[in-house]
């Protein structure tokens, strides 16, 4: 591990813990290809019919997901760290090249990869924000129910690649 694990502020912070079955490589692959990221990033019956990245700090990271309904939601950011098959932090308060941005709920996510002693990952999201009023929003949202799906789909396609 080349970086110091994020140390949760419970008021502004929430994550998600796993083990998955499936090794950092293929995490990190799923998270940093757009091909692969909108297969899996929305929980269903949601989609993500869009994708952009480019991996690098102050690089672009920007979703769209669609409802069953139709209804979009775009999700525009840029990257703040990139260490491949480890940590991946990117923000929705900054645009690419660290453009500051307006938009609802702010958030800087972290996806910090393990390596378990059987070839599998330990796997924890981190959503931060600037107040606990946002936190406990996210939270009430189903950050934890909704990232974890989203996670088992990734699992589920990684293990076919």
């Amino acid at each position: 591990m080349t970086f110091t694990p994020h140390t949760l502020a419970p008021e502004t912070d929430i994550e998600l813990v796993r083990e998955v079955d499936v090794p950092p490589a293929l995490v990190w692959k799923a998270w940093t290809t757009p091909e692969l990221l909108t297969q899996w990033f929305a929980p269903k019956p949601y989609e993500t019919p869009h994708c952009e990245i480019d991996l690098r700090p102050g690089g672009i990271f920007a979703t769209t997901m669609r409802s069953p309904e139709g209804e979009e939601f775009s999700g525009d950011g840029c990257y703040l760290e990139v260490v491949p098959n480890e940590r991946l932090v990117w923000t929705s308060a900054l645009g690419p090249g660290y453009r500051p941005q307006a938009g609802p709920m702010p958030f800087t996510a972290i996806i910090e990869l393990r390596p378990t002693a059987d070839g599998g990952t330990q796997y924890r999201a981190i959503a931060m924000h600037q107040n606990a009023d946002d936190n406990r929003q996210h939270a009430e949202m189903g950050f934890v129910d909704g990232w974890g799906a989203a996670l088992d789909q990734l699992v589920a396609l990684v293990k076919d690649i």
